[in-house]
């Protein structure tokens, strides 16, 4: 699950395409509900493209379901001999592909053209697809007094069982925002584009829908690239792995000055979560419009900062790396300049529908909850790294898919996945464990990357356009260099 607080740095920013084709534009082949399009990605690039859209159940278990509009983005193959089409799918859960085909990978979405038509799909209940409204609830969780963990969820359970009920008085049927339906839209839209297979392109909570696409119609899929997998049963990571990561960290602190600062970085962050516990920090936070909000800072807030800022070892990772440098030397001024962002704000806890309910469905097994349970008791960050997520496990028993739906994939479909050695979202050892049932696998590590690599190397990209080709892959490792953890001057 993904905060609807979380760091403004992180959030997707919203851009415009052309909706109306210059006449040098040629005319493409166009299927139901789509037209013809410019395509303006964030770098100023310009392409040919359709805008199209098809009408979905919103929950195919509902024999009187109404339907909902899920759009997408198809960029027309190049090749000479285009093959399949291949959707990409973001993560998230609530990532839109059409903003993702706009910003870094753009390049990556026109280079595949090359092997069929790419599609970047908004799944349903995202980015221009049919959606409800966020839910503002009359849920706040108080800043400035001691508040602990616990009475966190408390808040998070209540706020979400209130929108969840106003959603079904506006008339959403919440049962249908599962991966299971949102995978079955993938193959509405293999048969609006008649083609008789499609390629599946993800990411993170992307891989996650993919895996459960090749569940249910292993037919209908030709190939599969998957990057920081995240398995059925894997939408709650377990602490101990994320106490493992940071282990990892300090193997490539070791190799640079910070090693000076931090000799032992698992002890800096018990340390400080100490001090925290025993006495809180008291923030005054700069807003924007010049107001001020005052934060009782505990170890819980940095425990949620430390998930958000994890995921890849950037520029982000090193600032969390030296906040806890300060904290620990009764300094807070790197913190406060973070926080000025916008993480913890006096407002209503807000939900958006979709990945609120895919996560609630996609769950947590008994097994791996009790193991969830006992190892946060010791672990750095606790249970906050999927945060609201298990908290909200079981809200709603209807939602959950239950153990069938989270069993693994086993499946021949020919599979690419990358994983990176520094992933701080889906971890390495984890992702092996996701795919173990994939007996047609290629896995590539990217030493050195984080969670968001398809960027990371132009080997990536070299060794997609291998495998969509048919030829054989390179498994050796991709090395990145080593990243640097050191603050940049000011």
């Amino acid at each position: 699950m993904r905060f609807t607080i979380h760091l403004v740095a992180t959030l997707t920013l919203a851009c415009s395409f052309y909706n109306i084709a210059d006449e040098q534009t040629p005319t493409l082949k166009l299927y139901e509900n789509e037209k013809q399009i410019l395509f303006k990605a964030n770098s100023g690039e310009i392409t040919d493209a359709v805008e199209g859209h098809l009408w979905v159940p919103e929950n195919r278990d509902n024999p009187h379901s109404r339907k909902i509009r899920v759009n997408y983005v198809r960029f027309p193959a190049t090749g000479s001999k285009p093959g399949t089409p291949i959707v990409y799918l973001s993560g998230g859960p609530g990532g839109s592909g059409i903003s993702t085909a706009k910003w870094r990978r753009y390049p990556l979405f026109q280079a595949l053209r090359e092997f069929g038509d790419v599609i970047a799909l908004d799944q349903r209940g995202t980015g221009q697809s049919e959606q409800a409204a966020p839910c503002v609830s009359t849920q706040k969780i108080p800043l400035n007094k001691a508040i602990s963990a616990e009475q966190v969820t408390q808040h998070y359970r209540a706020a979400a069982r209130e929108c969840f009920a106003s959603w079904k008085s506006q008339g959403y049927d919440i049962y249908g925002y599962n991966s299971n339906q949102n995978a079955l839209d993938i193959d509405a839209l293999r048969t609006h584009l008649n083609a008789d297979k499609v390629s599946l392109w993800g990411i993170s909570y992307g891989s996650h829908l993919a895996l459960a696409a090749m569940k249910l119609f292993p037919q209908h899929i030709n190939k599969v690239i998957i990057a920081s997998a995240e398995g059925l049963n894997q939408t709650v990571k377990l602490p101990a792995q994320t106490d493992l990561y940071f282990k990892k960290l300090q193997i490539v602190i070791d190799q640079q000055a910070l090693k000076t600062d931090i000799p032992n970085l698992s002890a800096l962050m018990k340390r400080v979560h100490a001090k925290l516990d025993e006495a809180p920090k008291q923030i005054t936070i700069q807003n924007r419009d010049g107001s001020t909000t005052q934060l009782l800072f505990q170890t819980h807030h940095l425990q949620t900062l430390a998930s958000k800022m994890i995921a890849d070892p950037n520029h982000y990772l090193a600032i969390l790396l030296h906040i806890y440098l300060g904290l620990d030397n009764n300094n807070t001024e790197l913190l406060s300049a973070v926080l000025q962002r916008g993480m913890f704000k006096d407002e209503p806890i807000t939900f958006e529908l979709m990945p609120l309910a895919m996560d609630i469905a996609s769950g947590i097994s008994n097994e791996r909850l009790a193991q969830v349970k006992y190892q946060a008791r010791s672990a750095l960050l606790a249970e906050h790294l999927n945060f609201p997520m298990p908290h909200l496990n079981k809200l709603d028993s209807k939602l959950d898919l239950g153990e069938a739906f989270r069993a693994n994939a086993k499946s021949s479909i020919p599979t690419l996945l990358f994983s990176g050695s520094l992933d701080g979202r889906t971890y390495p050892e984890a992702q092996i464990k996701a795919v173990q049932g994939l007996s047609n696998l290629t896995h590539v590590v990217v030493n050195n990357a984080g969670h968001n690599l398809y960027t990371s190397s132009p080997e990536v990209r070299v060794r997609i356009k291998a495998f969509l080709a048919g030829n054989t892959v390179n498994q050796d490792p991709i090395n990145l260099p080593l990243p640097r953890l050191s603050m940049p001057e000011r």
